[in-house]
């Protein structure tokens, strides 16, 4: 393999049982964790998800792992179900890993971000996003 962000997403993608758009929605509506790392500014443009907690990528280790002291309540367990989404579905995968790596061994993402959330018809909500520091 060569090195670079290619690679590394690769090696990323490998350990993952990446999701689509609908089966994003099944896996939520069976109670997966529904974790939207996008910044401020692309959920402003995109809309916020149904259902979808907004952790900033920067905290998202501390904020998932349920031995962190700084853990979401949700946080429940190292088998919880968590699907981490993004604009493209690209971060989202690295993240995903970073999560496996902790031991969050149902950690996934969904295949095209909310790009593809959004091509598939899906809604998102007038609500306020649930954002979690």
């Amino acid at each position: 393999m060569s090195p670079g962000i290619d690679a590394l997403l690769e090696q990323a993608r490998a350990g993952l049982h990446r999701l689509t758009p609908q089966q994003t929605v099944e896996a939520v509506r069976g109670g997966a964790l529904l974790i939207d790392t996008r910044t401020e500014m692309q959920r402003r443009d995109q809309g916020d998800l149904p259902g979808a907690i907004v952790i900033d990528r920067t905290v998202l280790e501390w904020r998932l792992d349920p031995a962190s002291e700084w853990r979401i309540p949700e946080a429940t367990g190292y088998d919880r179900e968590i699907v981490l989404v993004c604009r493209e579905g690209y971060s989202s995968s690295l993240a995903a890993a970073s999560l496996q790596t902790l031991g969050l061994r149902r950690a996934t993402d969904m295949i095209g971000g909310v790009d593809a959330w959004l091509a598939a018809g899906l809604p998102t909500t007038d609500r306020p996003a649930d954002i979690r520091h």
